[in-house]
């Protein structure tokens, strides 16, 4: 009796699942191309690597007076420059922008500031190049459009400079190695500019990690939740040749430094840890293309941009590294949505989260109440900030973080010591936008993340932000900045 009325149920499924089939003429096959897309992405990922010299933990013969020369003076060149003229032994030797009057401008600033005239270079789309041979030059300090950074980092390294790029270094997977590679193979440093490391809530996690105030860390979050679009992106006025609307043609995560950085100098990656494997997931586009339509019936100049599609308004990237650990990321510049970077770390003994604020620390299930936090910052603010926070928050750049990280820059260099952020981090934080687009393309499939340090990984050492090197560097005021200290 039970194997007929078995048999009859399965009779009926079947014939019922069949009448179903029949009626509607749906398929149960999976939609989509099965092709892989964007295969030269996996295909870089793939190609061997060997490691010619190991950059993490080399410290560059010291230099007695860092020399810089500036590349790109639109929006973040100029602070760069104020910034770096109150650090010691910092000589501001070249101004580069292709456009006279940015170069102008800065070179009265220096004048205000009762300093000498810098070497300029401007008026053609490769006046760059000439700063980077100029034998007078230290430091090639890199402001421009995204797609320049790798060009311009790997010349004037060939050109015997070290380099400060900003985010991301590179956009593609093989800039990536080429950053690496040249770096190894010239011994010049290449510091990525992700000033968000040397945030004061960003640093007082880290010395909480090394601490092990957290317990053993088991998950990160960051994010760039910034909406840019009415401000900078859709302006005329704003980004050069509209050069940050035309990235965002680009369905990935697209800006993923803000937010990972921190959270891989807080897991040790690259220096005891390493990242496996990601997969990435982008919403539709809900805004951008729709607004640019209507920006376009209005000024035909919107025209050429409304034509096409735009990457979704929140990638969210997932990240396996090989201990075990998570990271998420995620990305959103479209969406009407407050300012954050998430700056989540999860241990086994508490967590602390940054956004939204105010910024808080749990070591149990409840986060801590304001008096209890106040004094483990107290006791947790590491070395870096006492000795100099302050004064850069007097000087500022995004509350004072920017030129905390100029600071360090300049410091590392003076005494000889390994930068804090080395070529291995600039093209592993930058590599995630490339592999994120892949796996967008692909369904969200996981991809493989390139180990740029070729395993050196398990025995480089973590950034101390303690300093038990360097740190000797002093601020000082200028004559006629925005920004009087008393030294």
């Amino acid at each position: 009796m039970k194997t007929n009325r078995r048999n009859f149920l399965r009779t009926a499924v079947v014939a019922g699942a069949g009448a179903v089939t029949a009626g509607s003429g749906a398929s149960c096959s999976r939609a989509g191309k099965s092709e892989e897309l964007m295969p030269e992405v996996r295909q870089a990922v793939l190609a061997p690597h060997s490691q010619n010299f190991n950059m993490s933990g080399f410290g560059a013969p010291p230099l007695g007076k860092v020399r810089i020369g500036f590349i790109g003076l639109g929006m973040r060149g100029p602070g760069a420059v104020e910034r770096m003229a109150h650090i010691e032994d910092v000589e501001i030797a070249a101004l580069c922008d292709k456009y006279t009057d940015r170069v102008d401008k800065m070179q009265a600033m220096l004048t205000k500031f009762g300093m000498p005239p810098a070497k300029t270079f401007s008026g053609t789309e490769e006046a760059w190049k000439g700063l980077c041979d100029d034998p007078a030059i230290d430091l090639v300090y890199i402001c421009t459009p995204w797609a320049f950074h790798t060009p311009m980092a790997v010349y004037a390294m060939e050109a015997g400079k070290h380099v400060a790029v900003e985010v991301p270094a590179a956009k593609t997977v093989d800039e990536c190695w080429h950053l690496v590679e040249t770096s190894e193979r010239t011994k010049m440093h290449c510091m990525q500019l992700e000033n968000c490391c040397y945030d004061f809530f960003e640093l007082l996690t880290l010395n909480m990690a090394r601490q092990g105030l957290l317990g053993e860390l088991v998950h990160g979050e960051g994010a760039y939740i910034h909406d840019l679009r009415w401000d900078f992106t859709y302006d005329k006025n704003g980004y050069a040749d509209m050069w940050r609307l035309k990235e965002n043609r680009r369905n990935g995560n697209l800006y993923p430094t803000h937010g990972l950085g921190p959270v891989c100098q807080v897991m040790n990656v690259n220096r005891g840890d390493r990242m496996d494997y990601l997969s990435s997931l982008s919403t539709n586009d809900f805004a951008m293309a729709s607004e640019l339509g209507q920006l376009a019936k209005e000024d035909p100049f919107y025209v050429p941009f409304a034509e096409g599609n735009y990457r979704g308004n929140m990638n969210t990237t997932m990240i396996k590294t090989l201990k075990g650990r998570s990271i998420m990321i995620q990305h959103d510049v479209s969406s009407p949505r407050p300012y954050s970077r998430i700056h989540l770390i999860s241990g086994t003994k508490g967590a602390a989260r940054k956004w939204p604020s105010p910024a808080r620390i749990a070591l149990g299930h409840s986060w801590l109440p304001a008096e209890e936090l106040a004094a483990l910052e107290t006791q947790y603010t590491p070395e870096i900030v006492r000795r100099v926070g302050a004064m850069a928050k007097e000087i500022g750049g995004h509350g004072g973080m920017d030129f905390i990280m100029d600071w360090r820059l300049i410091d590392c260099l003076r005494n000889g010591i390994p930068l804090d952020q080395d070529v291995y981090d600039a093209a592993l934080w930058s590599v995630i936008t490339p592999l994120s687009e892949w796996s967008v393309a692909n369904r969200s499939s996981s991809i493989d993340i390139p180990d740029f340090t070729c395993g050196s990984w398990e025995a480089n050492k973590p950034f101390d932000p303690n300093l038990p090197q360097g740190g000797n560097t002093q601020v000082i005021g200028i004559q006629g900045s925005s920004n009087q200290l008393e030294v």
